[in-house]
Order: C-alpha cells, then sequence, then structure tokens
C-alpha cells in the first residue's frame, strides 16, 4: 500500500511566510519560479501580488512555504501594510548590474520593512541577483556584505538564470527563521489549526476493542 500522493502533498511540520521586496526587474518573480520549477523564461513584470506555495524540507523539517512576490512599482503601494502582515522571513533582492536597485534598498524597501513589518524578529536576506552578468556588475560581493551586516540580514549572491545560489536563499532563510523561538512557535501554530479544521470530516468511529 503506497501512502496516496494527495495525503502528503499537505503533510508539514512547519509553515512559513516569506516576501520577497526589492525594485521592479530585479528578478524577484524569476528567483521564485527557478526555485519553485526548473524553467525560467523571461517572465512580465508582476501585477499587483502574486504568490507561490514550495514545500521543501530543512534540518529535518517538512516546510511549507508560501512565498510572496510583489511589484516594484509604487502604484501597488496600498497592498502593502497586509502584504507584510505576518511574515517570518523577508527576501531583499537587488540587481548587482544596477546600483540603484541597490541604494533603493536603504533608502526605500528597508525603510518599509521597518514600517510594516508585523514581527521583530522576522529574518532578513539580502540577495544580490543576476550574478551571471558578471561583465557588468557594478555592485560589488563587498558592498553588498556590508549592506546587509548594517541591516541585520543574512546575505547571498544568486542568478535566477543559471539557478546559482537560488535553493540556498529559502534554504538558509528556512534555517535561519527555525532557529527564532517566536517564529518556529508561528510557523507550527498555523500548522496546529489547519490540522484542527481538517479533523472532523476525517474522523473514523473508534474500532472496538480496547489496543492495550
Amino acid at each position: 500500500m503506497g501512502s496516496s500522493s494527495g495525503q502528503s502533498n499537505n503533510s508539514y511540520d512547519l509553515s512559513f511566510k516569506i516576501l520577497l521586496i526589492g525594485d521592479s526587474g530585479v528578478g524577484k518573480s524569476s528567483l521564485l519560479v527557478s526555485f519553485i520549477s526548473s524553467a525560467v523564461d523571461d517572465l512580465a513584470p508582476t501585477i499587483g501580488v502574486d504568490f507561490k506555495i514550495k514545500q521543501l524540507t530543512v534540518g529535518g523539517k517538512r516546510l511549507k512555504l508560501t512565498i510572496w512576490d510583489t511589484a516594484g512599482q509604487e502604484r501597488f503601494r496600498t497592498l502593502t501594510s497586509s502584504y507584510y502582515r505576518g511574515a517570518q522571513g523577508i527576501i531583499l533582492v537587488y540587481d548587482v548590474t544596477r546600483r540603484e536597485t541597490f541604494t533603493n534598498l536603504s533608502d526605500v524597501w528597508a525603510k518599509e520593512v521597518d514600517l510594516y513589518s508585523t514581527n521583530q524578529d522576522c529574518v532578513k536576506m539580502l540577495v544580490g541577483n543576476k550574478v551571471d552578468r558578471e561583465s557588468e556588475r557594478v555592485v560589488s560581493r563587498e558592498e553588498g556584505i556590508a549592506l546587509a551586516k548594517e541591516h541585520g540580514c543574512l546575505f547571498l549572491e544568486c542568478s535566477a538564470k543559471t539557478r546559482e545560489n537560488v535553493e540556498q536563499c529559502f534554504e538558509q532563510l528556512a534555517l535561519k527563521i527555525m532557529e527564532v523561538p517566536s517564529l518556529l512557535e508561528e510557523g507550527s501554530t498555523v500548522v496546529k489549526r489547519n490540522i484542527l479544521k481538517q479533523k472532523p470530516e476525517n474522523q473514523s468511529p473508534p474500532a472496538g476493542g480496547c489496543c492495550s
């Protein structure tokens, strides 16, 4: 008797909400698609908000990550507070070939995180994308590391195109979230709530006889 795949799809130990933020065109959606599937074509800009769910095992725990991807454009900023609510992890993305996407992380995005994030302990990660275009690089790795230190973020450089370090972004973030007691607690309460919700319909009457 193999276990039905439907069953394993919704069995996980922890559930976390992760946000991807940063300027338009830095490759947030590409990172997400690269992480979720094996193909990354040139994607159209995200309109408003999009989210994807990815299940993976990290540190021996089965995780369900709900990853929210936003449009970098100003006109969608009205969604902001609900978008940030309850996020355990935030990935701030810039493009190593475009300096302004890097400076905007301090000028715009980090401020926004401080303003809207409801979790004081929320884990942040700075990600420099597009390292496959090394010859066009204008932001050095050292600068990235320095900015990450300044804002208390984890740091990684990656390429959504070649998929270099893409999985590491999400896995390292998840591992770090799991080290924070309050976030770990949140991640497991969501799961407990879902399990309780599903209980009644599949409860079978107790079998006769005692099992001692």
